[in-house]
C-alpha cells in the first residue's frame, strides 16, 4: 500500500504543496489591524483565503508576550513583523525563512505610507481609504517581493499623472475651440445669406446641409435656428417660405410644437406650469437689465452687487458688496471730459479708481479723469473708471433681514418668515424669496400673506413674491402649514433688484476738460444680488 505522502490525491500530499510554494515566497501579506486582531484592511501576496488571513490576524495578537519589547513574533509556519500604530497594527507576515532585516525595512516603509493618505491613524479614517492604501502596497512588493521604490516613486505612480494624456487633452480642447469658432462663422455666413435673399426678394436658403460638416449637425443647427429665429423676432413681415426638402431647423421647430402640445396637455389635466421666461426671471435679473430709453452720448451704468450669507439664528457670517462706474462716451467730441462723483457712503466702503485715472485729482477733487488730459476716453465702449468695495460682518448693514421660524406641529411644521427693509432709502423691486420644501408631501397650506406665492411642486420649493419692498413696505409675513423638518426649510434664497444703489456713490455732473463747460448724461443705477442665503 502506498503512503499517503505518495498519493497526489491525499490532504497531506496538497498541504505540503502549499507549505512548499509558500516557502518559496518571503511577503505573505500586509494587513493594518486593531489591538484584538481585527482586520481593517489586507493585502495577501500569494493564494489565501479570507477566513485563513482573518485567522492569522486573530491569533496575532495572542503570540505577543506582554510586558517585552519586540518587533516580530513567530509560529510554526509563519512569521509576524509589526509596529504599533496609536490603536493599531501595522503587521506583515512572511515565512521563516526570509531575511528579517530586509522586513523590518519593508514594515518602514509600509508605516510610511499610510499616514500620506490617512489624515489620523483610526479605524474610520483607514476604512475610507482602504484602496488607495492597498494600491500602495501593491507598489512596495510584487509576487512576494519588495520592489526597490521610495515615498516619493509611490506617490507617482499612484496618482498616474501621464503627460500623454495631458497633450491629449490639451489638443482635443484647441479642437473643440476652433470647431465652435468654425460654428460661429457658419452661423453669421448663413445669417448674412438669408439677409440678402429677403431684400433681393428670393427665397431662403435651407439649412439641412450644414450638419454635414465636421462640427456635430445637431447642435450647430440648434444654435443657428435659435440666432435666426431670435433675429426675425421684430420683423413684423412674415418671412419668405422655405424650400420643401428635409431641413434641420424645420425639426428643430417641429420638436417645439411637440414641446408646446406637451404643455398644453399638463394644463388641461390640472397641472401649474410655470413658463420659462418666469422660470429664469431670477437668473436673468442678475444679468441683463434694460437700459433706459434715452441714452445720452454721454452714459454711466453704476451697478453692484451683493454676496450675503446669514445663520437661521440670527448673525450675519459675511457680507461682500462690489460696484463699479462704468463710462460709455458715442460721440467722440465728448471724449475729453471729467466726472464729478459725490460720495456719501458712511460705511468704510473702499474706493479703487482705474490705473489711467488721474488717482491725485480724485483722491483732492473727487474728480475722475486721465492721468494725460490730452488723451480721450474710448468711444462705443463700456470702460470701468471707479470701483469699490465692502466686506463686513455688521449686521445692521443688512439691507434685507429675512427670519425663517419653522416649529413642530402634530401634522408636520408651521413656518412663519417674515422680512424687514433695514436701508429705508432703498426700493427692491421683483423681490422672490425662495424657502425649500420637503419633497413628496403635496402643497403647502398658506395661511397669512403679505404679496404672491408660486409653488413649484418639480423643483419642490415656494416662492414668496413681493413686487416691492420700500420705506412704506418694509416689512411683511408669510405663514404656511406643511409636513416636514425644520432642517427642510433651509437655505432660504432672495432675490432682488434695485434702481437704488447700496453705497451712496453718484455722478452729479460732467464737465469738458477745456472750458469745463457741463456735458449732459445719462445715468443707469442698478443694484443686484449675486448671492443672499439664510443656512
Amino acid at each position: 500500500m502506498l503512503g499517503c505522502g505518495l498519493d497526489p490525491q491525499c490532504g497531506a500530499f496538497r498541504r505540503q504543496q502549499i507549505n512548499d510554494s509558500l516557502s518559496s515566497l518571503v511577503l505573505l501579506a500586509a494587513a493594518v489591524c486593531t489591538k484584538a486582531g481585527k482586520a481593517i484592511v489586507s493585502r495577501q501576496f500569494v493564494e489565501m483565503t479570507r477566513t485563513r488571513i482573518e485567522g492569522l490576524l486573530a491569533a496575532f495578537p495572542k503570540l505577543m508576550n506582554t510586558g517585552k519589547q519586540h518587533t516580530f513574533v513567530e509560529t510554526e509556519s509563519v512569521r509576524y513583523v509589526y509596529q504599533p500604530m496609536e490603536k493599531l497594527y501595522m503587521v506583515l507576515i512572511t515565512t521563516k525563512n526570509s531575511n528579517i532585516l530586509e522586513d523590518l525595512e519593508t514594515l518602514r516603509l509600509f508605516s510610511r505610507v499610510i499616514p500620506e493618505y490617512c489624515r489620523a491613524l483610526e479605524e474610520n479614517e483607514i476604512s475610507d481609504h482602504c484602496f488607495d492604501l492597498i494600491f500602495a502596497f501593491d507598489e512596495i512588493v510584487a509576487l512576494g517581493y519588495r520592489e526597490n521604490v521610495n515615498l516619493a516613486q509611490i506617490r507617482t505612480f499612484t496618482e498616474m499623472d501621464s503627460h500623454e494624456e495631458k497633450v491629449f487633452r490639451a489638443v482635443r480642447e484647441t479642437q473643440e475651440r476652433e470647431a465652435k469658432a468654425e460654428m460661429r462663422r457658419k452661423a453669421k455666413e448663413l445669417q448674412q445669406a438669408r439677409r440678402d435673399a429677403e431684400r433681393q426678394g428670393r427665397k431662403a436658403p435651407g439649412f439641412g446641409g450644414f450638419g454635414s460638416s465636421t462640427v456635430s449637425g445637431g447642435s450647430t443647427a440648434a444654435m443657428i435656428t435659435e440666432t435666426i429665429i431670435e433675429t426675425d423676432k421684430p420683423k413684423v413681415a412674415p418671412a419668405p417660405a422655405r424650400p420643401s426638402g428635409p431641413s434641420k431647423a424645420l425639426k428643430l421647430g417641429a420638436k417645439g410644437k411637440e414641446v408646446d402640445n406637451f404643455v398644453d396637455k399638463l394644463k388641461s389635466e390640472g397641472e401649474t406650469i410655470m413658463s420659462s421666461n418666469m422660470g429664469k426671471r431670477t437668473s436673468e435679473s442678475t444679468k441683463v437689465y434694460v437700459p433706459p430709453i434715452n441714452m445720452e452720448s454721454v452714459h454711466m451704468k453704476i451697478e453692484e452687487k451683493i454676496t450675503l450669507t446669514c445663520g437661521r439664528d440670527g448673525g450675519l457670517q459675511n457680507m461682500e458688496l462690489h460696484g463699479m462706474i462704468m463710462l460709455r462716451i458715442s460721440d467722440d467730441k465728448f471724449g475729453r471730459i471729467r466726472l464729478h462723483v459725490e460720495n456719501e457712503d458712511k460705511k468704510g466702503v473702499q474706493l479703487q479708481t482705474h490705473p489711467n485715472v488721474d488717482k491725485k485729482l480724485f483722491t483732492s477733487e473727487s474728480l475722475i479723469g486721465l492721468k494725460n488730459p490730452e488723451k480721450s476716453f474710448p468711444v462705443n465702449s463700456d470702460v470701468g473708471v471707479l470701483k469699490w468695495r465692502l466686506q463686513t460682518t455688521e449686521e445692521s448693514f443688512i439691507p434685507l433681514t429675512i427670519n425663517c421660524w419653522p416649529s413642530e406641529s402634530g401634522n408636520g411644521c408651521d413656518v412663519n418668515i417674515e422680512y424687514e427693509l433695514q436701508e429705508d432709502n432703498l426700493e427692491l423691486n421683483d423681490v422672490v424669496i425662495t424657502i425649500p420644501l420637503p419633497s413628496g408631501v403635496g402643497a403647502p397650506v398658506i395661511g397669512e400673506l403679505d404679496g404672491e406665492y408660486r409653488h413649484d411642486s418639480r423643483r419642490n420649493t415656494l416662492e414668496w413674491c413681493l413686487p416691492v419692498i420700500d420705506a412704506k413696505n418694509k416689512s411683511g409675513s408669510l405663514e404656511f402649514s406643511i409636513a416636514g423638518q425644520p432642517n427642510d426649510f433651509f437655505p432660504v434664497q432672495v432675490s432682488f433688484i434695485s434702481k437704488k444703489n447700496y453705497c451712496n456713490i453718484q455722478v452729479t455732473k460732467v464737465t469738458q476738460v477745456d472750458g469745463n463747460s457741463p456735458v449732459r448724461f445719462s445715468t443707469e443705477t442698478t443694484f443686484l444680488v449675486d448671492k443672499y442665503e439664510i443656512l
